[in-house]
This record gives C-alpha cells, sequence and structure tokens, in this order.
C-alpha cells in the first residue's frame, strides 16, 4: 500500500510560506459568493477603482524609495546621531519619519546604532517616528484621504520622535532606562538589510549593474507589497460601508471629545493590520463618520504598535523600556488627535 504520510509534515510548513494577505483577498469574492452574490461585482469593482485612483501615488513612492536604495542615500541616515544630543533626537526624529525603511529594516540599523554608543533617546525619537510615515506611506495617504492629513501625519511622527527621544534623555539616569539593553540583541531583519554606515551615495547609480538590479528588485518588491495591502484595504473598505451603518461609526468615533479620541487610540494599538491599509480602512471611516481626531489617533498608535515595529523594539531593549515606548506612543497619539481634531 502507498505510504501517503511522507507529504504530510510538508503542509505546515507549505501554509507558513502562503501569504495570508492574499489569502483574505481570495477569500472575500469567495465568501460574498456563498452569503451575498449580489456584493461580488460591486466590491471589486470599488476595490480596483479605488486601487487605480491611488496609481499614480503608489508609483512616485515606489520609484522613489527604490532610487534610495540604489543609491545607497540611506546610510546619510547614520549622520544624525553624530554630535550633541539634543540635535540627534531632533534630527533622528526628522529622518525617522521620512525615511524609507520598513519596520524591519527598522532592527539591523538600529542595532548597529546601539552597538557604536549612540544614545537611547536618539533611537527612541527614530524609533517612534520610523513607522508611522515614509515617502511611500505619505504619496498614498495623500491619495487616499488628503495633502492636509498627510502633512499632519507626518508632522505628528515627526513631534511624536521628539518628544519620546526629549523624554528618553530627561529620565535617562531612572531606572526605566538604565542598561536598557538585552544580553544578546537580535540584527538580523527580513529585508535583506546590509549593515548600515558602509558606502557612500551614488547619484548616478544606472551605469553600475549591481545598482540597477537593486533599483528593479526593490520597485518590483515594493509594488507588489503595496498593491497587495491597498487591494486588502480597499476591499474591506467596501464591505464596511456596504455593510456598518454609517450611524454606528459617528455614534461611537464621531464624537470631538477627549474620550473619542482615547478610544481611538486604543483601539487602534491591538486593531492595527498594516499601515498601508489602515490608510485605505481610515478614509473608509472617515466617510462613515469617524472624527478626524479620533483618526488621527488610531494611525499614530496603531502604526507605532503594530506587530513589525514593536518587535524591532522588542528584540533590541528590556521590556520596561519597550513599555515606555509604548506609553509614550499612546500618549503622543491622544495629543496628536486632539490638535488635529481641533484644527482640521
Amino acid at each position: 500500500m502507498t505510504d501517503m504520510t511522507g507529504g504530510l509534515p510538508a503542509l505546515p510548513n507549505l501554509w507558513k510560506r502562503l501569504d495570508k494577505a492574499w489569502l483574505v483577498i481570495l477569500a472575500i469574492p469567495l465568501i460574498l459568493a456563498i452569503f451575498d452574490p449580489a456584493r461580488v461585482w460591486p466590491t471589486i469593482t470599488f476595490a480596483v477603482t479605488a486601487l487605480g485612483h491611488t496609481g499614480i501615488f503608489i508609483a512616485v513612492a515606489v520609484f522613489a524609495v527604490a532610487y534610495v536604495k540604489a543609491t545607497s542615500a540611506e546610510h546619510l541616515l547614520a549622520k544624525a546621531f553624530e554630535g550633541d544630543q539634543k540635535r540627534m533626537i531632533v534630527l533622528a526624529a526628522l529622518m525617522g519619519g521620512l525615511s524609507p525603511f520598513c519596520s524591519c529594516e527598522v532592527i539591523p540599523f538600529i542595532a548597529a546604532l546601539l552597538a557604536v554608543g549612540a544614545p537611547l533617546a536618539a533611537v527612541m525619537a527614530f524609533w517612534l517616528a520610523s513607522p508611522l510615515m515614509d515617502p511611500a506611506m505619505f504619496a498614498i495617504t495623500w491619495g487616499e484621504i488628503g495633502l492636509n492629513f498627510a502633512i499632519a501625519k507626518a508632522v505628528a511622527a515627526v513631534s511624536l520622535g521628539m518628544m519620546g527621544g526629549f523624554v528618553t534623555m530627561a529620565f535617562a539616569g531612572s531606572p526605566v532606562f538604565a542598561d536598557p539593553l538585552r544580553e544578546k540583541p537580535q540584527v538580523g531583519g527580513c529585508c535583506g538589510v546590509k549593515k548600515p554606515f558602509s558606502g557612500r551615495p551614488v547619484w548616478k547609480f544606472w551605469p553600475e549593474a549591481d545598482r540597477r538590479e537593486v533599483f528593479r528588485n526593490t520597485v518590483l518588491k515594493n509594488a507588489l507589497f503595496l498593491g497587495k495591502w491597498l487591494l486588502l484595504a480597499y476591499l474591506f473598505e467596501s464591505l464596511m460601508l456596504h455593510y456598518i451603518p454609517a450611524e454606528t461609526i459617528a455614534s461611537v468615533l464621531g464624537g470631538e471629545g477627549v474620550g473619542t479620541i482615547l478610544l481611538a487610540a486604543l483601539v487602534g494599538m491591538p486593531a492595527y493590520l498594516n499601515g498601508y491599509a489602515a490608510v485605505g480602512l481610515i478614509g473608509g471611516l472617515l466617510d462613515q463618520g469617524m472624527s478626524n481626531g479620533a483618526a488621527m489617533a488610531f494611525v499614530i498608535a496603531g502604526g507605532v504598535s503594530c506587530i513589525p515595529a514593536a518587535i524591532a523594539v522588542w528584540a533590541l531593549v528590556k521590556p520596561r523600556v519597550f513599555a515606555a515606548y509604548i506609553g509614550i506612543a499612546l500618549v503622543g497619539a491622544i495629543l496628536a488627535g486632539m490638535v488635529w481634531g481641533a484644527v482640521a
């Protein structure tokens, strides 16, 4: 009799290798076909149309990030961590809010910074700002929610970074921040990042074959990444707009008080899936009646606490420093929500 057990051990490995986001994208129309067939085509049409509307912003973001990677311009970020500590904090927050690092790339970059003695205050500033904004995030937020919200989020990201940096500097001698590093911090990353601080930018990268390859691979990788998460977000947005009454969103997250903003921040922390997917979801929630302040609090708190960003911090520092990171993020998200709610 044929042995059928030989292939069974491979099933768990196959499940681990499957991209769960693509599975959900495929599952949504299939589930609709079973329970509400009339919504299949409108849902797909809505998602594809929204993705096409954002296409120019995706293209600009993808090519901008690929250029930075191909020229090695990201190595200039190291200069933000040299000199006076106050200056370091400001530059680190600015660089964190503008750099094209993904969350997993932050791990080896920060590990290298800590290894060469960069102060924790400057690292904290970079850590808090980095997962909130980058060129791709700015472009897509602009396309989906609007330029004003994109600028406000960028300002909030940099402000949160500076707030966290100066708080860390002020309490550097306290038990919370004393001896912050784990015994053996994990330096690996999922993006195949080279060790930072090596090499100088080559602005005209195209004569070099290896840099052209980096550019090409980065374009393809980021285009697929952004396209996947935005398509998923727009599918959810379509479902949300159809199945969740606007009155429900407005009653829970539509108020202008501190309570609504606090609720949005607390919900955003565990509920956040991916920064790019959140853009479409927030766009839909705003259409349903979510207040501007709650939307800002949600994206700030959720961005800092999302799993990749949180792992980057947890992998390198002790739990008390991680708790401070989360606490500063929550306070900053509430403040950002209150300010944006007042001026928007």
